[in-house]
């Protein structure tokens, strides 16, 4: 089966416009995240899903610059987009990541894709974000074609179509969904960018470890923020945006 990660990315953030494509050591947010998913053990195809509208031309430039494929969709039917995206691919199963998780561990994704492909009976869904143990920015959601084909022909509601798996999560009695679960509870952390503070916490970690270690784990990122306690106050403030 083709596995194919699916990255959503576009310019027009509300609270921190840009944000994919602003710069730590002269490199692209989404330069990183790309390069540590392509890292992830199971996947055969990576690509980026943006919209049709000009802003995002900058996302297309800056794929074409480090060769990987993008496909641009609607902007307000998200799961549209990865629906045509996907079957663009021929993909079986799909990995959704988000272009806000630039530190996200690619141990973390393969755990579950490991899930996804190794359990006693077949699974549409599966995720480490229904019950959430791992920092915020280790988002990764793992769902088949068919999951999603379903998804696409019968979710109605504009909460549905704006966001991808709404509908999968929202009827377990349909999709047999299963929980990815740290043995450590790191909730706690906050390593997505959505606000400024955010993006300073992500700008100080990738300038601490990226020189030395460019393949630096979020172990590492733990390690890292014991030694230096204060900086979680940076974005300790900032409550995720409701859906």
């Amino acid at each position: 089966m083709k596995v194919a990660a699916i990255i959503q990315a576009r310019m027009g953030s509300t609270r921190l416009p840009g944000k994919v494509l602003k710069q730590v050591l002269g490199k692209a947010l989404l330069t990183y995240e790309i390069e540590r998913v392509q890292r992830a053990r199971d996947i055969d195809q990576l690509l980026v899903a943006t919209t049709k509208e000009s802003a995002d031309d900058a996302i297309v430039s800056l794929c074409k610059s480090i060769n990987v494929p993008c496909f641009r969709g609607s902007e307000a039917d998200v799961l549209e987009r990865y629906y045509l995206a996907a079957v663009r691919e021929k993909a079986d199963v799909i990995v959704r990541l988000t272009a806000d998780c630039p530190l996200i561990d690619p141990a973390q994704i393969d755990k579950v894709t490991e899930t996804f492909f190794h359990h006693d009976y077949p699974l549409q869904y599966v995720s480490n974000t229904l019950n959430r143990t791992l920092p915020r920015g280790m988002d990764t959601e793992v769902f088949s074609l068919q999951a999603l084909t379903e998804a696409y022909q019968n979710a109605s509601l504009q909460s549905e179509r704006e966001h991808v798996t709404r509908y999968m999560v929202s009827h377990p009695e349909i999709f047999h969904l299963r929980n990815v679960s740290n043995s450590i509870n790191y909730s706690k952390h906050r390593w997505t960018v959505d606000t400024a503070e955010d993006f300073k916490l992500v700008r100080k970690i990738i300038e601490n470890l990226y020189p030395a270690k460019p393949h630096f784990t979020m172990e590492d990122i733990i390690q890292l923020l014991e030694q230096k306690p204060e900086w979680k106050a940076i974005n300790a403030h900032v409550e995720q945006k409701k859906d």
